[in-house]
Order: C-alpha cells, then structure tokens, then sequence
C-alpha cells in the first residue's frame, strides 16, 4: 500500500457524534490522511443524534442490549469492521467496553477527556471526568488519545494535550476547552499512524522521526 494511501478508518459511536464529525471535517479539509470505511453505533439513539447533525453519515447499528455478553457483542462489532476493510478503529465516545482480538491489539485508538493515567477507569466519561478533575483542584487538565486494551482507559498513550483549569471553571465549561483539545490531538494521532510513524514496545508507543517499515509495529 503506498505511504501516501488514506487510513481506512471504523469509528464506533454511543452519543452525538461530535469527534466523528471533527474527523469528517479534517478529512474534507485534506488535513487528516484517512477516510471513514465504517461507522457503528452501539444503540439507537446514537444514530438519531447522527443523522440531526450529519445526515449524510450512515451508521450500522450494533446494539449492546442485544447481546448477552461483551465476547459476543465485541464478536459482531470486529465482524463488521473486519468486513468494511478497515485498518484503524477509533472510538469516538464509545461507551462499550470491547473483547479486543489479538489482530487487533495495538489498532484500537481511544480518546479520554483527561490526562491519562489519572482520572480514567470504569464509570469516567463525560462530566464524570470533569468533576472528579474539578473536586481534585487540579490546575491542568487535558485529554489523553492511547491504544486501547481490555479494560478502560489504560493501554499505550500516544498523544495527549493539555489545558488550564480556570478558577471558575464548571464541568461544562471545562469540557468545552478540553473538546477543543481533542479536535487536535486525536486527527494528530491518527496522522502519526497513516506516516508510519508509531512503534508500540509493551505499554509504550513511541513516535518516530521518520517513517518506519509498517503502519503500526506492535509488540
């Protein structure tokens, strides 16, 4: 495949569609080196907010409450982007914890609206973070873009970037910052893979200075 060849990308949705819209938006600006093979939302809401904010998107709905566990849901969810050809997934708000299979270990990419490894784990999402961020004092926040494994939130960091938290800041309006972060880091991140451009040895992906051999190498 040429260097120069758009990263076939899967992006699973549970909200509003935001970061998929950001990446679409990149896409059309010629920013960002990928193109959207699949979209999968784990329910059916998620695909109703899809459509009020880009009706030209189609999504494949994968419910969660159809399946009894995470194996066979995770099962049916690879299925798809196996069969859409696609090269990355990315989790773009996506609240379902996935059976991630080994050929797909380092090709999970998840952003979380912290600096990882704090305030991540079961139950931080959305406003969560941002309160626990909040109640902690803390003076900078930010958000952490990493290859996913098999539990929340932990897993090889490749980018993150940070902001300040303002003294009278509320979850919202310190969301809205750190969303403007994410805007940045995660097109970044999926930039850095379609360049060749990332190495993962065990917990760490390190960003290398010129092109490497593959898109990513693992392990």
């Amino acid at each position: 495949m040429p260097d120069d060849q758009p990263l076939a990308l899967a992006v699973l949705i549970s909200g509003s569609g935001t970061t998929l819209a950001n990446l679409a938006r990149r896409i059309d600006r010629g920013t960002l080196n990928a193109r959207v093979a699949i979209v999968i939302a784990s329910n059916a809401r998620a695909i109703e907010k899809l459509q009020s904010n880009m009706p030209q998107q189609q999504a494949l709905l994968i419910d969660r409450k159809s399946f009894d566990g995470i194996d066979s849901y995770s099962a049916a969810v690879f299925d798809a982007i196996g069969g859409a050809g696609a090269e990355i997934v990315c989790c773009a708000g996506f609240l379902s914890l996935l059976a991630i299979p080994d050929g797909y270990a380092n090709r999970v990419l998840n952003i979380h609206p912290a600096l990882l490894p704090g305030f991540g784990g079961r139950g931080m999402y959305g406003h969560r973070v941002h309160e626990a961020v909040l109640a902690a004092g803390c003076k900078v926040s930010g958000c952490t873009v990493h290859f996913a494994d098999q539990t929340y939130d932990t897993g090889p960091i490749l980018v993150q970037r940070s902001c300040p938290v303002k003294h009278d800041d509320t979850p919202q309006t310190l969301a809205a910052r750190v969303f403007r972060q994410e805007r940045i880091a995660y097109p970044e991140a999926i930039n850095l893979i379609a360049a060749r451009r990332v190495r993962v040895e065990g917990n760490i992906a390190r960003v290398l200075p010129e092109p490497a051999t593959s898109r990513v190498v693992a392990r």
